[in-house]
């Protein structure tokens, strides 16, 4: 099934020129590395980040 907002209308043709499109290729599967280890709390969770020992809040 095909939605109908995303086909063209019965008088929109593609130019002449254009050719089939080539597929798609599958997607590579991603592999991240390890976090390394923190002191302390994450400071995106909680907010602040430290610089030279002051909290910073942006």
């Amino acid at each position: 099934m095909t939605n109908r907002a995303t086909q063209r209308p019965p008088h929109v043709k593609a130019p002449a020129h254009w050719g089939p499109s080539e597929p798609v290729p599958a997607p590579e599967a991603v592999t991240l590395a390890p976090e390394p280890a923190r002191d302390g709390p994450d400071p995106v969770r909680y907010g602040d980040w430290e610089s030279k020992g002051i909290a910073i809040d942006f």
